[in-house]
């Protein structure tokens, strides 16, 4: 039988009054209880069970609509005021929901019984169905049996059992005490959803903090069933969602070098969804170690970022020892991106740190063979309007090795794009000459403070660069003249001073003049000024072949040919006052640049009158659409391309025809990219230095190949794999900010942790080959060629197999080889990392729980790069 509708309204201050939406009435022969039966409507008007208003007012709380259904039956004690729900009966009040194959309700003391029953369908094991499951606040709890006061919300549940995310506790007994807290009998802890759990806790007193954490004295751990022999006497384990505060369990090691150590020890502070804090540090008992602190802070749509600092003090070798090595490092850095504005965006990445700071302190393949740091930082505001750019940027470089830094603070540059003075406001198809008239400017600032073995060098200036062309079409050709002008502000420029030296040979009388040319700056605002003009014609002509078979519609085939010819007179010319020039010890007059060593140069040196010649040729393909598909469409398939380009100087007095270069590039689909490139000479070579002789004269051909590279490259895997059994529960992701959600884990992740690798995809393979050959002197060829791998592949579904690294072709020998073995073990997972040749090989291998909260339970042997990282 099913009682389609069962409501019973409450309502204190109209007494204790119920209303049912059903077809007839049933009364039991005692007038003192009630009992309904599905397709029954009633009304009770018996005056002196049902006017209990100030009674049930004074001895119930309740406040709130209590809502009732059952599949059997619902009887009602009108005299003790109970109620009894039969057959998969379900309660709701406020946030509280109850589920049982039968419940009890008692209204004078506020309480609630219910329990499961017999499973007469389960005539071997007698089992209970209908199991009650009791609903608050979104925590769920299971049980046998159940007792719970929804007056003061305390309860105890028999064989409870709670799944919160990816882990869950269940007990004998659980007790509510409070709305947060409750207590377990001889209770159990797992993140593993295996049943029955390869991995679990068993404590026998829990406490449970709901939204905060589980805590039990005297755990035992149980691994495949088997009990840990030695238990853990108290332990805390997280019970929310999200970011939490929490010290960072450190890792055990030893090396013969630094001795008994541990790392990564310290404190999260999950401040709030946008912003938190870690700070770590590590200890070797020989003296060393080491602090580091980061804070992170992110704003959805506006920006992300976070700020790392590190100290170490390393002691290396015993005390007395004389090649015991104290070595002190330091790191600081800053990542930053903001978009102030849709048109203004802020981007920052600085790092600062000792020469030897990744030596002594990252297990990072990348970060040991570093040689160079580089930091950026940009502020970029476009205006939409007018097109115009301004951009602001700090850059600088750092060589590890030799400490020299390179860096410019500020490089300021404002660019306006090309605009029209001349062209009417009302523009029109037909435009006269003066209308195509265009006008572009960009301006820079650049201060260049360069740290050179000690010696600080700062130089810094103006450009300013304006550019007038204009594009007119005659004919088939599109014919651009264009005149350039740069101008240069600096504040000093660069005298030589040299100074002849007599030099006595040993032994005899014989005197040299040797020269001695010093470099001296004279301060003094000075006006750099050059400029050219040119003029370029381009056209493209078509090819066109339609074989309509194969699926190929037609192959075209584009060429554009351009030449050009530019002028730019000689600023060497003292008439320009660019140059200076000293005498040497031979007597000769050797002319400078007085301005080559700015920020932004000096002049170009020589009369320029050149002409210069490029072909660019496109190779394409159509394919035919399916006829017998309506939505197909036609696919355009570039095969080649290749251009080629020189160029003759009519005004220089030698070596007039420069080289000839050609460049091609071609793509197979989205399997192969190949791409190389050529140079030519058509001069002869002395032995030193190419001289102005044309090969043709010297019966040695046209022209010589010079310089030869090849690249090519391939990226393919196997079809992304669709699972049933999802990874990752995306409804799962906590209300934070997108950038932590991203960064899930990461706060207490250590430096040579491995991530867990892509499973979907079966394999991956990625190939890349390169090429280089120069022999510009003829008689001395350089080659150099290396092919690149990154290789992965699923064993099994469980197995993942990595392998990366190169092989140098010319020297016969690998270089930087990673081989990685990941193999997820369910709740845990193993990982194996091993670099087999170099300095740096080593090995690394680890088997841990996966749950995040439990990560630091784990396993770990490892030697060379990794040594020290050893234990438990």
């Amino acid at each position: 039988m099913e009682i389609r509708q069962v409501i019973f309204l409450f309502v204190l201050t109209a007494g204790f009054s119920f209303a049912q939406t059903i077809d007839s009435v049933y009364y039991k022969s005692e007038i003192d209880s009630l009992s309904i039966l599905p397709d029954s409507i009633i009304t009770v008007q018996q005056s002196d069970s049902l006017l209990v208003q100030d009674t049930l007012k004074s001895q119930t709380d309740l406040d709130a609509v209590i809502f009732a259904s059952a599949t059997d039956s619902i009887s009602f004690d009108l005299v003790d005021k109970k109620m009894f729900v039969y057959g998969n009966g379900g309660l709701k009040y406020k946030e509280t929901t109850l589920t049982g194959g039968r419940i009890d309700i008692n209204f004078r003391t506020s309480e609630i019984a219910a329990e499961g029953v017999i499973d007469t369908s389960d005539t071997l094991t007698a089992g209970l169905a209908e199991t009650p499951v009791l609903t608050e606040a979104g925590e769920v709890y299971e049980g046998t049996k159940l007792k719970y006061n929804f007056k003061t919300q305390q309860g105890l549940i028999s064989a409870a059992k709670n799944a919160k995310d990816a882990s869950y506790y269940k007990g004998d007994k659980v007790k509510k005490v409070t709305k947060e807290i409750f207590f377990i009998k001889d209770g159990q802890y797992s993140t593993c959803d295996a049943n029955p759990p390869h991995t679990h806790f068993e404590a026998q007193e829990m406490k449970v903090i709901h939204g905060d954490q589980i805590i039990a004295k005297w755990i035992f751990m149980f691994i495949a069933g088997v009990p840990v022999p030695v238990p853990i006497p108290f332990a805390v384990f997280p019970n929310h969602t999200g970011r939490r505060s929490g010290f960072i369990i450190p890792t055990y090691g030893f090396t013969g070098r630094e001795g008994s150590n541990f790392r990564n020890f310290g404190y999260f502070f999950a401040l709030s969804d946008y912003y938190d804090l870690t700070f770590t540090s590590d200890y070797f008992t020989r003296g060393g170690w080491a602090a580091r602190g980061r804070a992170r802070y992110a704003k959805r749509y506006d920006f992300t970022g976070n700020l790392e600092s590190s100290y170490s003090n390393k002691i290396i070798g015993e005390d007395g020892d004389p090649d015991q090595i104290k070595q002190k490092d330091w790191k600081l850095s800053w990542y930053h991106n903001h978009q102030i504005n849709p048109t203004t965006r802020l981007d920052v990445n600085l790092q600062f740190q000792s020469g030897s700071y990744f030596q002594n302190n990252s297990f990072n393949y990348n970060d040991i063979l570093t040689r160079d740091i580089i930091s950026n930082a940009t502020l970029n505001k476009r205006w939409e309007e007018s097109g115009n750019n301004l951009t602001v940027n700090y850059n600088r470089r750092q060589e590890l090795s030799s400490g020299n830094i390179y860096e410019e603070l500020p490089s300021v540059s404002f660019s306006n794009p090309v605009m029209y003075p001349f062209q009417k406001s009302v523009q029109s198809s037909d435009q006269e000459w003066y209308e195509k008239i265009g006008i572009s400017y960009n301006g820079q600032f650049r201060n260049r403070r360069n740290k050179v073995d000690g010696d600080l060098d700062i130089k810094g200036g103006f450009q300013h660069s304006i550019s007038v062309n204009s594009n007119s079409k005659i004919g088939y050709f599109n014919v651009i003249p264009r005149v350039s002008y740069t101008e240069k502000w600096y504040n000093k420029s660069t005298v030589k001073d040299n100074f002849i030296v007599e030099r006595y040979s040993e032994g005899t009388s014989t005197v040299t003049y040797v020269d001695s040319v010093v470099d001296r700056e004279v301060r003094a605002i000075k006006f750099v000024r050059n400029f050219d003009i040119s003029v370029s014609a381009s056209t493209k002509l078509y090819g066109m072949f339609q074989p309509n078979v194969f699926g190929v519609e037609a192959f075209r085939h584009t060429i554009e040919p351009r030449i050009s010819y530019t002028y730019q007179p000689d600023f060497s010319d003292p008439k320009w006052g660019y140059y200076d020039s000293y005498t040497n010890a031979s007597g000769e007059e050797v002319r400078y640049d007085k301005y080559a060593q700015q920020i932004f140069g000096g002049v170009p040196s020589g009369e320029r009158q050149s002409i210069s010649f490029s072909v660019g040729n496109i190779f394409e393909m159509k394919t035919i659409k399916d006829p017998n598909d309506t939505t197909s469409q036609s696919n355009k398939v570039r095969l080649l391309n290749i251009s080629a380009n020189t160029g003759y100087n009519f005004a220089s007095d030698s070596l007039r025809l420069s080289d000839l270069t050609v460049s091609y590039r071609t793509q197979i689909t989205d399997l192969l990219n190949i791409s190389a490139n050529t140079s030519y000479t058509f001069y002869d070579y002395d032995g030193s230095r190419k001289i102005n002789t044309f090969l043709s004269d010297a019966g040695k051909g046209l022209f010589r190949l010079t310089n030869l590279s090849i690249s090519a490259s391939t990226s393919i895997s196997g079809e992304k794999l669709k699972s049933s059994e999802s990874r990752g529960d995306e409804s799962e992701k906590i209300a934070e900010d997108p950038a932590f959600q991203e960064l899930k884990g990461e706060e207490t992740r250590s430096i040579y942790d491995v991530y867990e690798p892509d499973f979907s995809i079966p394999w991956n393979l990625s190939l890349n080959f390169n090429y280089n050959m120069n022999k510009t002197n003829p008689s001395v060829v350089t080659e150099r060629s290396s092919v690149g791998f990154n290789i992965g592949f699923n064993l099994t579904k469980n197995w993942k197999i990595t392998a990366t690294g190169s092989y140098d072709l010319e020297e016969k020998e690998l270089a930087a080889p990673t081989i990685t073995v990941f193999r997820d073990l369910h709740c845990w997972e193993m990982n194996f990392r091993w670099n087999p040749l170099g300095a740096y090989s080593g090995f690394r291998f680890e088997i841990k729980m996966k749950a995040p909260e439990l990560r630091d339970i784990k396993v770990t042997k490892s030697g060379g790069l990794y040594s020290g990282f050893g234990g438990y």
